[in-house]
């Protein structure tokens, strides 16, 4: 077996970006496409994967070492070579021995054989777009890629997948629109000029979270609809059932009662239960509704899954599973995925309204803030004092218009009033 320095790929125009997670140690046995190192850019974090199947001997590098394209990971004892073997002359197949090597016209997108050396360090794709392709078997090396960047997306691979054109191009943004923008330069300032300051760094949700609201900010064309549901009579029955159930240790919010009127209001309106893709809508069969959650380094979205089959009291014991691991920072990235529907809530926090950021790849958000009691006339005779709970719904313009946000508001609201219409 020839031993294999691995190096750090082509990670874009990042230097200096420190290393979060080591997945492997000496002995390791790993494979194509194996994380190896996890590192974060000041933009997003990045997994490293193995270009070779092998067996770890040596970890070069250790956590909060600072890594950039070209640094040494690790000493791999590569499969597939003999003694003395050049790395870059992989070993050949059990049907290359045999006289079957395929000829040159074999299917553009078979994958280089078990054992044998993919060098896919020079492929700009995600971790999860690597995986579809050992999946589907695809040589990344060959997908013409269409993402930013240069950038091998899912869609590439499948389309390669499928013997098909990869989708074309998009078309380069003007320098004063799109993208591009032509912003002036944010300004630097020497603030210790002016007095004394304390610098603090971002926290790596923060991070990440800050990067993924300004793309979602600037590429969704946002409107936000307010509006008030009369929570009153259903406040009133969820303290008395908590009440009722203390000593079992059942506790509901009123946010649970939300994520079941979320559900119905999506059914109620499709399109809000849908992503844009190009020119296509993605309408899902699937409700899952996502929650934001407060930890002591930001919001995170935790994602119940499958609301529509479960009661309120799963979806409240579930939450509370959710929102502890998320602030012990033990929630796990599928744990986040799959959303439909997002709620951000800011509770007993205060405030009437605000214009929560929609949560790509979502059309629209429901944002509520604390409830009051409010006088109100429902008939224009006669008032009485209802408790009221704000709703803020942003949604994409793309996709939906103002009145079907009008119309999904007055629906949400309407359940939340009396929740025995969810079960007509």
């Amino acid at each position: 077996m020839a031993i294999q320095e691995i190096k750090v790929p082509d990670i874009g125009d990042f230097t200096d970006v420190p290393i979060i997670e080591i997945h492997v140690q000496p002995g390791d046995s790993i494979q194509v496409e194996d994380p190896l190192i996890t590192v974060e850019s000041d933009k997003a974090s990045m997994d490293v994967p193995a270009p070779a199947a092998g067996t770890v001997k040596e970890v070069k590098v250790k956590l909060g070492d600072t890594v950039s394209e070209g640094s040494t990971i690790l000493m791999l004892e590569a499969e597939g070579e003999g003694e003395g073997d050049s790395p870059s002359a992989p070993a050949p197949s059990p049907a290359e021995e045999a006289g079957n090597r395929p000829p040159p016209s074999a299917a553009p997108s078979s994958a280089p054989p078990t054992g044998q050396i993919a060098d896919f360090s020079r492929v700009h794709a995600s971790p999860s777009a690597r995986r579809l392709a050992r999946e589907l078997e695809v040589d990344l090396n060959r997908v013409p890629p269409t993402g930013l960047k240069g950038r091998v997306t899912q869609e590439d691979i499948q389309s390669f997948a499928k013997g098909g054109a990869p989708a074309a191009q998009p078309a380069a943004a003007a320098p004063s629109g799109g993208e591009g923008m032509d912003l002036l330069p944010w300004p630097k300032v020497d603030f210790s000029k002016f007095g004394p300051v304390e610098t603090k760094p971002l926290s790596r949700i923060k991070k990440i979270s800050g990067a993924n609201l300004h793309r979602n900010w600037v590429r969704i064309p946002h409107v936000t609809n307010h509006d008030e549901a009369d929570i009153t009579d259903l406040e009133a029955f969820r303290v008395q059932f908590n009440k009722a159930n203390e000593k079992a240790g059942i506790k509901v919010s009123m946010l649970a009662f939300m994520i079941k009127a979320a559900v119905a209001s999506l059914k109620q309106f499709p399109e809000f239960n849908a992503s844009l893709e190009g020119d296509n809508l993605i309408l899902k069969q699937y409700y899952h509704i996502g929650f934001a959650a407060d930890t002591p380094n930001g919001l995170v979205v935790p994602v119940i899954r499958d609301a529509d089959q479960k009661g309120v009291v799963e979806i409240a014991q579930e939450m509370g599973a959710l929102a502890k691991l998320a602030r012990d920072g033990k929630l796990k990235p599928d744990q986040m995925q799959g959303g439909c529907f997002t709620i951000s809530s800011l509770g007993g926090i205060g405030g009437l309204y605000f214009t929560p950021i929609i949560n790509a790849p979502e059309v629209a958000i429901m944002g509520v803030c604390r409830s009051f009691w409010k006088q109100v006339s429902p008939d224009g005779k006669q008032s009485a004092w209802r408790f009221m709970l704000p709703l803020s719904l942003s949604w994409d313009h793309r996709v939906i218009d103002g009145a079907a946000a009008a119309r999904f508001n007055v629906h949400f609201a309407n359940l939340l009033a009396d929740m025995r219409r969810i079960i007509m």
